[in-house]
């Protein structure tokens, strides 16, 4: 996989999970009557979804690059495991005191945080050649 092929399917994958998380939020905000865009801003969720899918574009690519290929499923479940990580930064956020409702919040951001890996391991197998599977 080229670098320019890389970063298209970072670009494409974060351009879907951006669609997703914003779709999301004006569903679980109009569905609970909550409003936390003082805290989750259109701005924030657009870089958190790129940096995400480039960091996982430019793993792919070194990967691919270097021919890894048997190391692209711990790579995969990398991906998935720093997701999850990166959901304890989401109990520990302190919301304004002016919020209405912060229990809610974490049901909301916490699934933002898997929307650039599904996104991501969603479209990989539109942009490969062929199988890099471990069973080939």
């Amino acid at each position: 996989m080229s670098l320019k092929k890389a970063t298209l399917l970072g670009l494409i994958s974060a351009i879907f999970s951006i669609l997703l998380s914003l779709l999301f939020n004006q569903i679980y905000s109009k569905g609970l009557d909550v409003d936390f865009s003082k805290v989750l801003t259109y701005t924030g969720i657009v870089i958190a979804n790129l940096i995400g899918c480039f960091l996982m574009a430019i793993g792919y690519y070194i990967i691919i690059k270097f021919d890894r290929l048997r190391l692209l499923g711990f790579f995969n479940i990398l991906i998935v495991i720093v997701s999850f990580i990166s959901i304890i930064g989401v109990f520990g956020f302190q919301l304004p005191m002016e919020i209405e409702y912060p229990e809610l919040f974490p049901g909301l951001a916490i699934p933002m945080h898997f929307f650039p890996c599904i996104s991501y391991l969603s479209l990989i197998p539109f942009f490969k050649k062929k199988n890099y599977g471990i069973l080939n």
